[in-house]
């Protein structure tokens, strides 16, 4: 049996690796759970798998409720370093998760990747100290999973990755109409069920930057020949082209749990009755175009950031994550998002070859920055 801690077991991607592990209850031994504020959730889990510790923000080791399950308390940090540990997934979003991943990685523990903020802030720190150890990292998500499967096996040089975007929730809104999107709508994603936060990356195409960045760190693969193309369908997840000219592609439901699971019994694959499974006679087109700027500004903007390295994306992802709660908030309008993100961006120093601290230093001093750009114009 696989021993697996999840980071981040209450979120979307979470319980989706719940529900996996569930499936496949004799190939996995879950370790530890760890959740934000969702404490009821979180206790149904620890009991429901077994958990042999836990953790929560903020602690709860004097709630008489969790006393009541005799389980043991620990931090990010001394989870991640269990040596009994398999597999660190994590989860989570924002940054908490870096640290506890590098921990892991010094244990020679492997790591199934949802967090993008790890790769983003702190990728040239996270692939190193894992080429090291000799760790694999193991991407959870659709389109860098995507793309690893079809580098499996494979010897020859990698002409282009293609990253496919559903478009988000408001790829058919006229764009003069997108400055009145509440985030109810921007919410209502047509193809994915994600996290708030996620789903208004989807929106903007943020989430695309984060890929690309990914993709650059996992694969090795300059950011030129990386691409992002709109596919409505979601049903090719990334492609990548050879110098040959062939294109290999990865195609399935767009159900988050069949990535996971194949990161999880990696190299191994199993039928699982409860995922979905894509019937080609049914598909009526598979359509690709390039995305338009004017309806995604975010996408030009922000990966000419990305290109910057050092401590930019880093600032980056601080500035989004508090642009995207202002819009959750009705603080500020859906196509300001991008406009107080690059407002954000002009307050930022720089710094070469930056530590762990710097870089997680450089994306809360950016979040703050967003945050005060708005209390000064109120």
């Amino acid at each position: 049996m696989k021993n697996i801690t999840i980071l981040g077991s209450t979120g979307s991607v979470g319980t989706q690796t719940l529900e996996v592990v569930k499936n496949f209850g004799g190939e996995f031994n879950i370790l530890g759970l760890a959740a934000g504020e969702n404490t009821s959730l979180l206790q149904e889990q620890i009991l429901e798998f077994n958990a042999d510790y836990f953790h929560c923000n903020p602690s709860i080791s004097e709630d008489p409720n969790f006393a009541t399950i005799l389980k043991h308390e620990l931090s990010l940090l001394e989870m991640a370093e269990d040596p009994n540990l398999d597999l660190l997934v994590t989860a989570t979003s924002g940054t908490v998760a870096i640290e506890p991943t590098l921990k892991a990685i010094e244990s020679g523990t492997n790591i199934a990747l949802a967090n993008k903020e790890t790769i983003v802030v702190a990728g040239q720190l996270v692939t190193q100290a894992a080429k090291k150890k000799n760790v694999s990292i193991l991407p959870l998500d659709s389109e860098p999973n995507a793309i690893w499967q079809c580098l499996e096996g494979e010897t020859s040089a990698v002409k282009k990755l293609i990253i496919t975007a559903s478009g988000g929730s408001i790829r058919d809104v006229p764009i003069n109409k997108l400055s009145d999107i509440t985030p109810h709508e921007a919410l209502n994603h047509p193809n994915w069920q994600m996290g708030s936060k996620i789903t208004i990356d989807s929106a903007t195409m943020m989430n695309k930057v984060f890929e690309i960045i990914e993709a650059h760190y996992l694969f090795n693969v300059p950011f030129e020949n990386i691409e992002v193309v709109i596919h409505p369908q979601s049903i090719v997840h990334s492609l990548v082209e050879f110098e040959d000219g062939s294109i290999k592609a990865v195609l399935s439901a767009p159900d988050m749990r069949i990535p996971i699971q194949y990161a999880l019994l990696y190299p191994t694959r199993m039928f699982n009755y409860s995922t979905p499974k894509l019937e080609l006679t049914r598909l009526r087109n598979l359509d690709f175009y390039e995305p338009d700027y004017s309806r995604y500004p975010c996408l030009k903007m922000a990966l000419e950031v990305a290109k910057l390295g050092d401590s930019w994306p880093a600032a980056l992802t601080g500035a989004d994550d508090a642009a995207v709660a202002l819009f959750l908030n009705g603080e500020i309008g859906f196509m300001e998002i991008p406009i107080i993100i690059e407002e954000s961006l002009k307050h930022h120093a720089p710094t070469n070859q930056p530590t762990l601290h710097e870089l997680i230093s450089a994306s809360e001093i950016s979040k703050n920055h967003t945050r005060q750009i708005i209390g000064d114009t109120q």
